[in-house]
C-alpha cells in the first residue's frame, strides 16, 4: 500500500485471510476481540471474512458488509453471509445488533472516523457494542487522514480516502458519536476498544 505522501508499506493480507495464513499472536487478537461477540454481530469491512466466518462457526448471527465483490464472494464461500455495499448504504437490522465490529483499522473507512463511528452507533441495539481496532500508544499520532492506493511490482489501485486513528484520540470521536470507550485491550502489537453508548438509546 501506498500513501499519497509517497510512504509505502507491506498490507497484513496474511492477518485478513485468516485460518492457516495468519500468525498465532493474530489468531489469538482474533479471539480475543470476538470472545464476547455472543449476539448478533455486524462486521463493517469484512474483507474475506475471516472473522464472520469465525463467528458463523461458531453459530453466532453475523453479517459481513464489503464494498469489494470479490471480498464479499470470498466470506461467503467460507459459509458466511455477506452483502455488497458501503457501510453507509442501507444495512439489514438497523438499531437491532450487539455487536458492530471495526477491525483492522477500518474505524477509518472514507477518511472520517466520526463519521464511522456515528453509523456504527446507529446500528447497534440498545446495551449493543461496537468493537473498533486502533493503533496502539506506541504508535500514538491522533488521527491521521489521507490518500491511499495497493499498489503491486505491476499494477496500480486507485486513491482511496483513510484515517488511522490512535488510541489516545479515540475517547473525543467517541464521545462526538454520541459513544463512551467502556474497555481498551492491548494483545500483542494490536489495540483494541469496547464502544457503548454514552447515554440510554
Amino acid at each position: 500500500m501506498t500513501s499519497d505522501s509517497g510512504i509505502r508499506r507491506e498490507a497484513p493480507l496474511e492477518r485478513w485471510m485468516g485460518d492457516t495464513r495468519t500468525t498465532p499472536a493474530d489468531r489469538h487478537a482474533d479471539d480475543i476481540m470476538l470472545a464476547h461477540c455472543t449476539g448478533p454481530t455486524l462486521d463493517l469491512g469484512c474483507g474475506p471474512g475471516r472473522l464472520t466466518a469465525t463467528l458463523t462457526a461458531r453459530g453466532v448471527n453475523a453479517l459481513g458488509v464489503d464494498t469489494s465483490e470479490t471480498a464479499v464472494a470470498m466470506t461467503i464461500s467460507r459459509g458466511a453471509h455477506a452483502v455488497n455495499r458501503n457501510i453507509f448504504d442501507p444495512l439489514p437490522l438497523v438499531g437491532h445488533w450487539a455487536h458492530v465490529l471495526l477491525a483492522d483499522g477500518n474505524i477509518g473507512i472514507d477518511g472520517d472516523p466520526l463519521r464511522v463511528l456515528r453509523r456504527a452507533a446507529t446500528l447497534l441495539a440498545t446495551g449493543g457494542v461496537v468493537i473498533a481496532e486502533v493503533e496502539p500508544p506506541a504508535a500514538a499520532h491522533g488521527i491521521r487522514v489521507g490518500k491511499m492506493r495497493w499498489e503491486t511490482d505491476v499494477l496500480q489501485g486507485h486513491w482511496f480516502s483513510w484515517a488511522t486513528v490512535g488510541l489516545e484520540a479515540v475517547p473525543a470521536i467517541a464521545t462526538d458519536a454520541g459513544l463512551r470507550v467502556a474497555r481498551t485491550v492491548e494483545v500483542g502489537h494490536r489495540c483494541f476498544v469496547w464502544l457503548t453508548a454514552s447515554s440510554p438509546q
